[in-house]
């Protein structure tokens, strides 16, 4: 994938943060049409911080975020509205609507933002919850769901309007490693064959390395980017003793046990 066409996201000298506290200083970073991007890093570096201010949730302190050649930040009205129906998002919880039934909180884009028939809407919400494995389990409720059966409904929910992009927030949080590892290979999956655009902020190590083309790793103590390139080369050439600590799990030598930062769900 070469040339200005396949970048699908690009990011330009971003810094974000909260109140008094900067988290974020000059990122930027290109995202390519369907690969599986994931940005790492440790507790505080500041991963669902960039994923907020990419999908713009909140603005940057500096910078942009462009979409498919389009300035986010820029776009105004239904131009921005065009622009954010591209892209979907599914939130570490899953935010489905505890008193919707499956299909329902499928459905829930289409009724929003078309005018479809009804039963193009249910051809729609039947396909794409087969698309994820849960045919039949449309009636239910999302009390009624396994963890891994509710992050995937939240991926149909998120597939409904067909966006080019996914962004997804921690999604094998809280799930056991099979749970886990068959929700990896469902975004193999749907990146291969529909070519969907993902972007991913984990810290688990056996989804990183079974499905990131590439990953971005942020430094909490810079508020850069600490390194970028495919899992396998940060893991086996990276001379930097941060990252080799991240991939092989190892502390830094010297570390207390005070001291480490774990690579959990406490970020920022």
């Amino acid at each position: 994938m070469n040339g200005e066409s396949d970048i699908v996201i690009a990011v330009r000298h971003l810094a974000a943060g909260y109140g008094d506290r900067q988290i974020l200083r000059d990122i930027s970073f290109e995202v390519r049409r369907g690969e599986v991007f994931v940005i790492i890093g440790g507790s505080g570096s500041g991963k669902s911080t960039l994923l907020k201010h990419i999908i713009g949730l909140f603005p940057p302190r500096k910078g942009e975020v462009w979409i498919e050649g389009e300035n986010l930040l820029a776009a105004q009205g239904e131009a921005r509205t065009r622009l954010l129906r591209r892209f979907g998002v599914v939130y570490q919880s899953g935010a489905l609507f505890g008193s919707m039934t499956v299909a329902e909180n499928v459905r829930l884009p289409l009724d929003e933002f078309t005018d479809l028939p009804e039963v193009v809407k249910e051809h729609v919400v039947s396909a794409k919850l087969k698309v994820v494995g849960l045919t039949g389990a449309a009636h239910l409720m999302p009390a009624e769901l396994s963890g891994g059966m509710q992050k995937r409904v939240a991926i149909a929910r998120a597939m409904a309007l067909d966006p080019h992009i996914l962004f997804l927030d921690e999604p094998s949080a809280g799930l056991d490693p099979i749970t886990a590892a068959g929700l990896d290979a469902l975004i193999g999956q749907l990146s291969r064959y529909f070519g969907i655009t993902f972007v991913i902020v984990t810290h688990d190590l056996g989804s990183i390395n079974a499905i990131a083309d590439r990953v971005i790793m942020l430094d909490a103590q810079s508020g850069t980017i600490l390194a970028e390139g495919r899992p396998a080369e940060l893991r086996e050439h990276s001379a930097n003793p941060l990252v080799q600590g991240f991939f092989n799990r190892q502390a830094m030598p010297g570390q207390t046990m005070s001291e480490v930062k774990f690579y959990g769900n406490k970020d920022q």
